[in-house]
C-alpha cells in the first residue's frame, strides 16, 4: 500500500515516494522548502531582486501569459496544468497555477532595519503559527509598518504556507531576526525607538499612551502574551478595549487594529 505523505522536520512537505507506481500519478521531486505559491506571493518574489533569479517557475497556460506580459525580461515558465503543480507543493495547497522555487529571504541586522528612528515596527513574542506571522506581514504591509522582528528560535520559517498567508508582504516588509527580544529592545532604545507591549491585563488603552515618537509594537502569542522579561523591558504596557467585554483577540487580529491605531496622524 502507498505511504501516506510525511512532514519533514521543518522541511517542508515530502510526497509519497512510490507515487509513480499510483494509477494517473507520475513521480514528483521532494517539495523544497523554498517553494512559494499563488499570484501574489509569486508576484511580490518576481519583483524582488534580493530573491535573484527564480530557480523553477511552473505555470498554467494562462498565468504562463500573465507572468509574460508582467515581466518580459524574466525566462518563460514551465507549463504545467493544475494538478501537476499541486503534485509539487503540501496538501491542500491553493497554489492559482503559479508555483515558484526561489532563494529564501535573508533578514537584515537589527540596527540596519532601525535607523533612522522613525514610523512604527512590530516585534513578535513567540509567535509561531505561519498563518498569524503571515497575516501580520500582510497588516504591516498595509499601514506602512517599518518591519517587523522576531526570534531566531520560536518563530517559523518562511515557507509556502507563511508566505501565502502574507499575500505577498515578505517580500515588501523587512524583518530582522534576534536571539533575544528584551536586549534587543534595549538596543532599540538606544537607537531612539519607545517600546509599546500589548497585555490585556494593562491598565491604559492603546490610543492613549500612543504619539508620534517611533514606536515599536510589541506582541506576545495568542496563548501566553508577553512574556514576563519582555513585558518589562518595554516602555509602557497598553490594552485593546473591547467594549463587547470578549476576552482576546487572534494576535493577527490585535496586530492589525494596533498597527491602524500607532499609524494614524497624530500632534
Amino acid at each position: 500500500m502507498a505511504r501516506q505523505p510525511r512532514r519533514n522536520e521543518g522541511k517542508g512537505w515530502l510526497p509519497a515516494t512510490d507515487r509513480a507506481a499510483r494509477p494517473g500519478l507520475r513521480r514528483t521531486v521532494p517539495v523544497a522548502p523554498d517553494w512559494l505559491w499563488g499570484w501574489h506571493p509569486v508576484v511580490a518574489a518576481l519583483s524582488n531582486a534580493a530573491r535573484g533569479a527564480p530557480k523553477r517557475l511552473l505555470a498554467t497556460p494562462e498565468r504562463a501569459r500573465e507572468l509574460a506580459a508582467r515581466f518580459p525580461a524574466l525566462p518563460a515558465a514551465e507549463i504545467a496544468d493544475a494538478q501537476a503543480i499541486a503534485r509539487l507543493l503540501p496538501p491542500g495547497a491553493t497554489h492559482q497555477g503559479l508555483a515558484l522555487r526561489t532563494a529564501p529571504l535573508e533578514p537584515l541586522p537589527l540596527a540596519e532595519l532601525a535607523s533612522p528612528a522613525a514610523g512604527v515596527l512590530v516585534m513578535l513574542d513567540q509567535v509561531t503559527d505561519p498563518q498569524n506571522v503571515g497575516a501580520v506581514f500582510r497588516s504591516a504591509a498595509a499601514f506602512g509598518a517599518r518591519g517587523v522582528i522576531m526570534q531566531d528560535r520560536h518563530a517559523p520559517p518562511f515557507t509556502g504556507v507563511l508566505a501565502k498567508a502574507a499575500a505577498g508582504a515578505l517580500d515588501v516588509v523587512p524583518h530582522a531576526r534576534v536571539v533575544n527580544l528584551a536586549r534587543a529592545l534595549d538596543e532599540l532604545e538606544n537607537l531612539g525607538w519607545r517600546a509599546v507591549g500589548l497585555a490585556g491585563e494593562a491598565g491604559d488603552d492603546l490610543a492613549d499612551v500612543l504619539d508620534s515618537r517611533p514606536t515599536v509594537l510589541v506582541l506576545g502569542s495568542e496563548g501566553e502574551g508577553l512574556r514576563r522579561l519582555v513585558g518589562e523591558h518595554c516602555d509602557v504596557l497598553a490594552r485593546i478595549p473591547m467594549p463587547g467585554g470578549f476576552e482576546s483577540l487572534n494576535i493577527s487580529a490585535a496586530a492589525a487594529i494596533a498597527l491602524y491605531e500607532a499609524t494614524r496622524p497624530r500632534r
